[in-house]
Order: structure tokens, then sequence, then C-alpha cells
């Protein structure tokens, strides 16, 4: 009897999409679909990314397309689509556009794929991801957002490279919006389960607090575009942890219904990801200094959310 392939399906075909459909493929985490409206383009790069396979020692299937036909039945669907950040701009800048493409894609995407777990990346985070709550219905542990294991990977690399440690040895938390007001919890941060504060002064991890908070804006500003490896490696943690029903705990973009304070709203929060998808919202307790930062990040989403059409509030 033949055994059932795993199959991912990606929405955007641009960098950050490219990119992670390399890292699945390469993972052998399922066969992999690339969907753009852009002719060519995902058909392109999926048949030169399906050509590596000889060379790297992976049998994934990769594919490009333009019909959502084509993705029926999938595991997993990330969306990446959307206008990208340019340098001078933030993430809320975006918030028109990307939320009527989100809102597409997301309800084309989940008619042909309507058991998979829906993966949301497109900027700003947050805000899309209840987009795509709304525009789809999906159960709220079926829809996540990418951002706190993104932003966690870039304090732990600040980290590293201020200590001059392993970036394996160290751990780091941070909650929170996607954006420039994301919460980095200092506490939770340790080196080979020692306290960063052991290794660091106050001063110095303020520095690297502030330089995680606008991390992204970083890299968009070297390259005119935004940052697209490192995104690409959080979203392929995310969905190998769905597929292999790893159940791991990172922070993830969560719907919360009471957590934390908040309520009707997307944020980065702690949770058990696994084959379910969100499966369980760890709540932490905070002092009252990161309660006030967390609030102050919801406050933030809020304002965003209150721009968004009518129909999608």
């Amino acid at each position: 009897m033949a055994i059932r392939r795993q199959k991912i399906t990606i929405v955007g075909a641009g960098v950050t999409g490219a990119t992670t459909a390399h890292w699945c493929a390469s993972k052998e985490l399922g066969d992999v679909v690339l969907v753009d409206i852009l002719e060519g383009i995902p058909q392109g790069k999926a048949l030169d990314l399906f050509e590596a396979g000889p060379i790297e020692g992976f049998d994934s299937r990769v594919f490009g397309t333009q019909n959502y036909s084509d993705t029926k039945g999938s595991d997993v669907v990330v969306v990446t689509s959307g206008v990208a950040r340019k340098p001078g701009m933030s993430r809320a800048d975006l918030l028109g556009t990307n939320a009527g493409i989100v809102r597409d894609v997301c309800q084309k995407a989940m008619a042909a794929s309507p058991d998979a777990v829906l993966v949301v990346l497109t900027n700003p985070l947050d805000v899309m991801a209840y987009v795509a709550l709304k525009a789809t219905g999906l159960p709220k542990q079926r829809i996540v957002g990418q951002a706190g294991i993104l932003d966690a990977a870039r304090f732990r690399t600040f980290i590293a490279e201020a200590v001059g440690v392993s970036v394996e040895d160290v751990s780091a938390l941070v909650l929170g919006g996607h954006g420039d007001s994301m919460v980095p919890l200092v506490r939770y941060a340790h080196i080979g389960g020692i306290p960063l504060s052991h290794f660091l002064s106050e001063a110095k991890i303020a520095e690297l607090v502030q330089r995680t908070r606008v991390g992204g804006a970083e890299v968009i500003n070297l390259l005119k575009i935004s940052a697209y490896y490192a995104p690409g490696a959080a979203l392929t943690q995310m969905v190998e942890a769905i597929l292999r029903d790893k159940r791991r705990v990172a922070a993830c973009s969560a719907y919360l219904e009471g957590e934390y304070g908040q309520k009707g709203i997307f944020s980065g929060v702690p949770v058990i990801l696994g084959g379910g998808g969100i499966e369980k919202v760890i709540e932490l307790e905070l002092n009252a200094e990161e309660k006030a930062a967390f609030r102050h990040s919801a406050d933030d989403v809020r304002a965003q959310m209150a721009e968004l059409p009518p129909d999608l509030r």
C-alpha cells in the first residue's frame, strides 16, 4: 500500500516563498506547490529547485502553478504573498493592500484544502492573521502567524555574537506583536541555562533588545527588500512542527480569547505547535514591566486593526 506524501502549499513565489520552498524540500517535509499570480515565476523557481534534488539528495516533488486546484489536499498552507516592505516603510504601511491579497489567497487556498493548517507570514503579521481568520472561518488553532520564532532567532543571534558563544546554547523568547513594540523577555533569555544577566550589562542587554525590535528594518536598509533567509527558516520550522506533530514550544502569533488579558487579537505568545496547529497557549507570569510592554504591543495591533475594511474587523 502506497504511503501518502504530505503536501505543502506556499502562496507567493517571491524570495521568501521560494526560500521557504527550498528549506522545506531539502528537509523532505513533503511535496511543495508554489503558487503565484505571475505566469512562469512559480513554475520556473519550482523546476529549478526540483532539479537540485539529485545533487542535494532530496525526493520532495516541487511544482509551480497559478491554479489553486493544483494545491488540493494540502496539509499546510503558508501565505507569504503581498507587498513587501521597502526602506522607510513600517509593517503597518502595508495594511490596506495586503489585507485584500491575504483575504483572496486564503479563501482560494482553503477552499482547495479545507483541512489544512494555515501559516501566515504577510505583514503586518498579526493583523493579517486576523484577516485570515475572518476570511476563512477556520478554528482559531488552525491559523498561526510566524512571529516570535523569527524575532527570537534574531535575539539569539545578537546575544551569541555579543557574548561569543554558540547560538545553539542561547535560548530566548519574544512576545507581543510582530513590530517595533515586540517584547523580548530578558528574564527568559539564557545561555546554557545561565541567565543572560550573568554575561552582559543592563546597558548592553537593552541595546540588543532594541536591535531585535528593529531587526527586520536593519536587513531592509541593507538589502532594500525584506529579509527572506531567516523568515523562510522560521516558517520551515513551523511547517515541520505541524507535519511531524513535534509539539514544539515556541512563540507564534495566536488568536487570544482572554490569555494575557487580551481578547480578539492575534499576538505573539508561547504555544505548543503540533499536528493540529496551535494545541495550547502557554501563559507565563509576567512582571509589571513586562505586562505593560505587552499591553502596549497589543494596543499597536488594535490600532492597525481599526484601519481594516469594516467587513474584516
